[in-house]
C-alpha cells in the first residue's frame, strides 16, 4: 500500500544563523506557523532538523562556527555534503567531518561541545552544505555515557541502482535490504538518495514509523506529487511504499523512525522527560558536571 503524503512543506522563507558559521533553514520543529512547522512529538524520534543549504563562505583565517555549548539527553547527527567541520568536546574527543562523512554523537548524560569550519576549508572558503539532525533518546538511555560514531564516507553502505539510476547511501537502518553502519538506540532509518535524471526508485518504511524526505538538491515526484528543491515531504502514518521519480538530478535525505512515546521536556540543548529532570540538567551544566572546554 502506498504511503500517503500528509503535506509538503516548502523551504522556509528566511534562514537563521547558528553561531557565525552555519546558515540554516529549520524544518523541525520549524517555529510557530502550523503550515511550516513539524512538532517534535509528530516526527519523533527526530527533534530538530537544520539544513545548511549550499552557500559559499569567503576565505577566512578565523574559525567560524559555534562556541562551547552543552548537550544532554539526545543525539546529534551531522551529515556533510560540502565543506568540512571540525569539533572538540569536554571528554577530549575531536575530529573533522568531511563531505560524505557523518558524525553521530550521543550526548547522553551530558557533554560540552563546539564545532566550527575546519582550518583548511576555512582558509580556502567555498561551498558549504550540511544537515544537523537531533535524535531523541528513550528515557532508559538518556543517561548513557557520551560517545561518538565517526562514520567516514567509505564506511557508509552503498546501494548502487540499476541502469545508472544513481546510488543510495545508507547511514542507519535498512533500505531495500542494505543496512547502514550507525548503531541506534531505537529503530531509525537515515539515508541519502543520489538519483540521476529520470531515475525511478521505490522503497518502503513501516506504516507506524514517522517518515519524511528532505530534498537537498533538485526536484522529484513522490507518490505522484511534485516535491521541489529544498522542500520537506512529511508522510502520514498509513501505508508503506514510497515511489520517487527524479525529474532532474536530485539528492534526498530519507528519515524514518519508530516514535518514542514518552513525554518531552526540552529547553535549548537539553531534552529530558520531566521539568524536574530539565532543571537538574541545567544545574549540572552550570556547576561543571559536564567537564570543561575552551
Amino acid at each position: 500500500m502506498t504511503k500517503n503524503i500528509e503535506r509538503i512543506i516548502p523551504q522556509p522563507l528566511a534562514p537563521g544563523m547558528v553561531g557565525d558559521g552555519f546558515r540554516v533553514y529549520n524544518y523541525i520543529p520549524g517555529g510557530d506557523n502550523p503550515a511550516t512547522s513539524v512538532p517534535q512529538q509528530r516526527i519523533s524520534p527526530f527533534l530538530l532538523l537544520d539544513f545548511a543549504a549550499e552557500v559559499d563562505f569567503a576565505p577566512s583565517n578565523r574559525a567560524r562556527g559555534v562556541g562551547v555549548h552543552p548537550h544532554k539527553g539526545f543525539e546529534t547527527v551531522t551529515i556533510a555534503y560540502k565543506g568540512s567541520v571540525a569539533h572538540h568536546d569536554s571528554a577530549g574527543n575531536s575530529g573533522v567531518v568531511h563531505p560524505g562523512d557523518v558524525q553521530w554523537m550521543t550526548a547522553g548524560a551530558g557533554i560540552l561541545h563546539k564545532e566550527y569550519h575546519e582550518e583548511n576549508y576555512s582558509k580556502k572558503g567555498g561551498p558549504f552544505e550540511m544537515v544537523q539532525l537531533w535524535v531523541n533518546l528513550p528515557k532508559k538511555d538518556k543517561l548513557t555515557k557520551p560517545h561518538y560514531q565517526a562514520i567516514t564516507a567509505d564506511q557508509v553502505t552503498k546501494l548502487v541502482l540499476e541502469n545508472n539510476q544513481g546510488q543510495v547511501n545508507v547511514i542507519a537502518g535498512t533500505v531495500n535490504g542494505t543496512t547502514g553502519p550507525a548503531q541506534t538506540y531505537t529503530p531509525v532509518i537515515a539515508a541519502n538518495l543520489d538519483l540521476n535524471t529520470g531515475a525511478q526508485f521505490t522503497t518502503a518504511t513501516p506504516s507506524g514509523y514517522n517518515t519524511a524526505l528532505l530534498v537537498i538538491k533538485g526536484s522529484v515526484e513522490v507518490n505522484g506529487q511534485s516535491a521541489p528543491n529544498h522542500s520537506f515531504v512529511l508522510f502520514a502514518n498509513e501505508g508503506e511504499e514510497i515511489n520517487i521519480t527524479a525529474t532532474e538530478s536530485a539528492t534526498l535525505l530519507l528519515l524514518s523512525g519508530e516514535p518514542i512515546n514518552e513525554p518531552i521536556a526540552a529547553y535549548g540543548p537539553f531534552v529530558m522527560n520531566t521539568k524536574e529532570e530539565l532543571i537538574q540538567s541545567i544545574h549540572e551544566a552550570q556547576s561543571g558536571k559536564f567537564g570543561t572546554l575552551k
